[in-house]
């Protein structure tokens, strides 16, 4: 499906469904066949950018589930978003976004996900995909057995500390325990000079997971110039390396790491892209 820049999206491709995981319910997008990704959006939502990176997803053979957790699913991202979305999430009880919070309790039930995305879809495993605000999610999500292909794109939390993870000390220790153990590799994007996800961010991953950490750097000069007025107005830098800021162009540096990310979750989940 296309969808006209500035224009909402229907997800009319998607199947919406309700799943239940310890007794909290959300909403959840399915689309696809073969082995399942979970893709967690950015802020402020499921934007049209982020569903357009789920088609890309789903087209190279894979299962989408795109859960909704903030915000108006298939808006526009708006500048106004900063005060009906961010706010309340940085305050919701679900998410950790300052430092000394720990992981976020969110990603409990973003396991359980993973556990039916893998009983339902099959193959090895899960991927999963993080985008700003909820990328340090798809490494917590390792503690997740099903979960074998971690993305983390410009993860954004803690807001408060630049080189601070999203995570508590014990998490920490059990992540790296099991990508030693497991041999599980983490791919990971930002641009430079983004204030949200910094180059000490980066180094605190590599820290913690050593030459397991697969952090990849693009230009700030190859982010599209042109983003929704949330990313203009709001975040004020190159930040969203496949969805808001990518350059829809062959070849281009972000449809490169949108390329490469996809070979890596068919490298994981062993399947070949399209």
């Amino acid at each position: 499906m296309t969808n006209t820049r500035g224009q909402s999206d229907p997800l009319d491709d998607f199947v919406r469904r309700t799943v239940s995981v310890e007794d909290v319910e959300k909403t959840v997008y399915v689309s696809g066949s073969g082995p399942a990704v979970v893709l967690m959006p950015e802020m402020p939502g499921i934007s049209p950018d982020v569903a357009r990176f789920a088609r890309w997803v789903r087209a190279a053979g894979f299962s989408i589930y795109l859960p909704s957790l903030f915000g108006v699913d298939g808006a526009y991202p708006l500048a106004g978003a900063r005060e009906t979305v961010v706010r309340r999430a940085c305050v919701s009880a679900e998410f950790r976004a300052f430092a000394g919070g720990g992981t976020s309790p969110v990603v409990t039930w973003l396991r359980g996900l993973a556990r039916l995305a893998h009983a339902e879809c099959g193959g090895p495993g899960v991927g999963a995909v993080g985008l700003c605000f909820t990328g340090n999610f798809a490494l917590t999500m390792a503690l997740e057995p099903a979960v074998i292909a971690p993305v983390v794109n410009h993860p954004s939390l803690p807001l408060d500390d630049p080189g601070g993870l999203e995570i508590s000390d014990e998490d920490a220790t059990a992540v790296a325990e099991r990508v030693a153990r497991d041999g599980l590799r983490v791919l990971a994007y930002r641009f430079e000079n983004d204030r949200w996800c910094t180059g000490q961010r980066f180094a605190a991953y590599r820290a913690l997971l050593g030459d397991a950490f697969d952090g990849r750097v693009l230009e700030a000069g190859a982010a599209n110039t042109n983003p929704p007025p949330f990313f203009r107005d709001v975040v004020g830098c190159a930040h969203s390396v496949v969805t808001a800021h990518l350059v829809d162009q062959e070849g281009h540096p972000t449809m490169q790491a949108r390329d490469e990310i996809i070979a890596f979750l068919a490298e994981r989940l062993r399947t070949r892209p399209e």
